[in-house]
């Protein structure tokens, strides 16, 4: 059986970027499972699998179609009971949810306004068009606007990961000794700037970037295979 896992990526289509499409890749590599990489760009999402989705990772499994990448690692878990645990229990799913919570409300935001332009830039015209529009409306102002913002967002980023790295002085990973489905949570969010930018939101030294290279260096350095921009 061969999975798919559907990747979002720029011109570049070996250079696959989404967050949340990272966070599944290293679910499923912590799984041991193997999978197949399907490229695509922004303005092709709503044609894949006839319309099943309009975000992605969406991950084809056999005759099952999951989409969303918490429900994917839930799925993951059910339905590979005998296979390493991306949660380890109620509660590790539960501080997840957490964990998303804060990547999503804290990192993603900041990260987008470093990084905007340098993903407008990665993409075909098409992409670049539909990038543009979407994002504006979001923002409710300019691309160029946003990207002029991101300078006091990365002079200002590092503070933001005091929680994480006060946890990460004392162990090796969010889960413990071990990574959990919520260190992928947020070596998503990291591996996407890695991809796309050539600004550096991390500083030798820091607990966060010693966990960011233990993170990079797992599942045989899947997260390596595609190198930093």
């Amino acid at each position: 059986m061969t999975r798919k896992l559907y990747s979002l990526c720029g011109s570049d289509r070996a250079r696959p970027f989404s967050p949340h499409v990272w966070k599944t890749a290293m679910s499923l590599a912590h799984k041991g499972l193997d999978f197949d990489t399907v490229p695509i760009g922004f303005t092709e999402i709503r044609a894949i699998e006839d319309g099943a989705t309009n975000l992605v990772p969406l991950l084809r499994d056999g005759e099952k179609l999951v989409k969303d990448s918490f429900e994917i690692a839930l799925y993951l878990e059910r339905t590979y009971p005998d296979r390493p645990a991306l949660f380890a229990g109620e509660g590790a799913m539960a501080i997840s949810r957490f964990v998303e919570g804060w990547s999503q409300a804290t990192l993603h935001p900041a990260v987008t306004r470093i990084i905007i332009r340098d993903i407008h830039d990665r993409l075909d015209p098409v992409d670049q068009a539909y990038f543009r529009e979407s994002r504006e409306k979001r923002f409710g102002t300019s691309l160029e606007a946003v990207a002029e913002s991101g300078g006091s967002s990365l002079a200002t980023f590092s503070e933001k990961l005091e929680p994480l790295r006060h946890l990460l002085k004392i162990q090796d990973f969010l889960g413990g000794a071990t990574p959990l489905f919520a260190d992928y949570i947020v070596f998503g969010a990291f591996q996407w700037a890695r991809i796309v930018s050539p600004q550096r939101l991390l500083q030798p030294g820091d607990p966060v970037t010693a966990w960011f290279e233990r993170c990079l260096d797992l599942h045989g350095g899947l997260g390596r295979s595609v190198t930093a921009a």
